[in-house]
């Protein structure tokens, strides 16, 4: 686990802000899922097209199968397409979400009479279709979700009942995951669950997928945390750090909290709920600080107006950075608190820290020279919206890992 400088209070000079952690050369994105229905409330878009909030954004809902491949080899893309292009637009990193998943299914797919290899064939075209139409735009894929685990046997490590499990057994997670591989080579590929926050049995059952997917000679890069969290129930800072760690002594490179919010119980809440919630937020947002394998975090919708959480655990809820109303909760100050510690924090010129166990040099992300500026080693060179340096110093070269971000190697 690297070792980080601790994190001094932030300057109190600066307000308040979520300023996106990939601008800082401190994470990758801190962002928000959007569905298509919310970008009609102007109150919402003047917060989330600021990208120095929100660097990045997945499509809630428009690039499911049952809204891209409503009727068997009849693909649809307007959803999935309104929210791309919004991301585009603002220069946001854009997390695409999802393939595979046992929920919002067509009919057609759900209650097919499938085989082994039809059912392979559906997932083959429908994944080749969809990743290959977004090719080049999603920094991830999120290919398999909520799949594994049974909630009606207390996450117990059994494969959840679906038509994908029922038909290929564990073997599909290795066939979707070569679909999107083959589709899009650039594009992060996760597995994304909920319950994936604490060490237990779930906990094992994603590294093992990690493990059987890598072990079949397939793509894996993540494991998604959803992280649908509740106030006071959550998972302390050091329990995060191992579980982010456990994925990424599996085998994944990378991890991310990819739908987080933390709901109250009941309702309406308190001064003391709200600065618990605060605390909760914190501890998330400082655990994937402190793991280098964390590349950022995703809220699921930034604001109370607009969640899912009420139509799902009716009298709970209020479980985002800013309520109703849009006014900013302590949580809002809590987080952006901890990422301008964090920018401060950043390590000096040519000081040496640990990743894992190999020692590395940092260097500021750019340096001014006579002839302008260059990148770091390491360093961001490149990728839609990226205004920055695009000369890479020290002998590295400019290497693209998608449209959205390249690194001097």
């Amino acid at each position: 686990m690297p070792i980080r400088p601790s994190l001094p209070p932030p300057d109190p000079a600066s307000p308040p802000s979520l300023i996106s952690w990939h601008r800082q050369r401190v994470k990758k994105y801190f962002g928000s899922a959007v569905d298509n229905s919310e970008l009609s409330d102007q109150q919402l878009l003047k917060f989330l097209t600021n990208k120095n909030e929100f660097g990045q954004i997945t499509p809630g809902n428009g690039q499911k199968w049952q809204y891209t491949e409503p009727s068997r080899g009849q693909f649809s893309y307007g959803s999935g397409d309104q929210i791309t292009d919004f991301a585009k637009k603002n220069g946001q990193m854009l997390r695409c979400h999802t393939l595979v998943w046992h929920s919002q299914l067509p009919s057609w797919v759900s209650n097919g009479q499938w085989s082994r290899d039809t059912l392979t064939s559906v997932i083959n075209t429908h994944i080749a279709n969809e990743v290959g139409h977004y090719k080049g735009q999603c920094y991830a894929w999120d290919v398999v979700n909520d799949i594994y685990i049974t909630e009606a046997l207390d996450d117990d490590g059994s494969y959840r009942q679906s038509v994908f499990s029922e038909v290929l057994g564990d073997t599909f997670f290795a066939i979707a995951f070569d679909a999107a591989a083959k589709a899009d080579p650039n594009a992060k590929l996760y597995y994304n669950d909920y319950n994936l926050e604490t060490l237990g049995a779930k906990q094992q059952g994603a590294a093992k997928i990690v493990k059987l997917i890598k072990s079949a000679g397939k793509k894996i890069d993540g494991v998604g945390m959803q992280a649908h969290l509740i106030v006071g129930q959550s998972p302390s800072q050091s329990t995060l750090k191992s579980v982010m760690q456990s994925y990424l002594d599996a085998g994944a490179t990378e991890v991310a909290f990819t739908e987080l919010d933390i709901r109250f119980p009941s309702l309406p809440e308190s001064s003391q709920g709200l600065e618990q919630q605060a605390k909760d937020f914190g501890a998330v947002t400082s655990a994937c600080l402190e793991v280098e394998g964390c590349v950022g975090i995703t809220i699921w919708g930034f604001t109370d107006a607009h969640s899912w959480i009420p139509g799902t655990f009716p009298g709970t809820g209020d479980a985002l950075l800013f309520d109703k109303n849009y006014n900013k909760k302590p949580a809002y100050s809590t987080v952006s608190s901890i990422l301008a510690a964090a920018r401060t924090a950043a390590p000096a010129p040519g000081a040496t820290t640990l990743q894992r166990s190999t020692v590395v040099t940092s260097a500021p992300a750019a340096t001014t020279t006579a002839a302008g500026c260059s990148v770091a080693m390491y360093g961001q060179c490149s990728g839609q919206g990226y205004s920055g340096c695009t000369a890479c110093a020290g002998g590295s070269a400019c290497k693209v890992s998608n449209d959205w971000y390249s690194q001097c190697l």
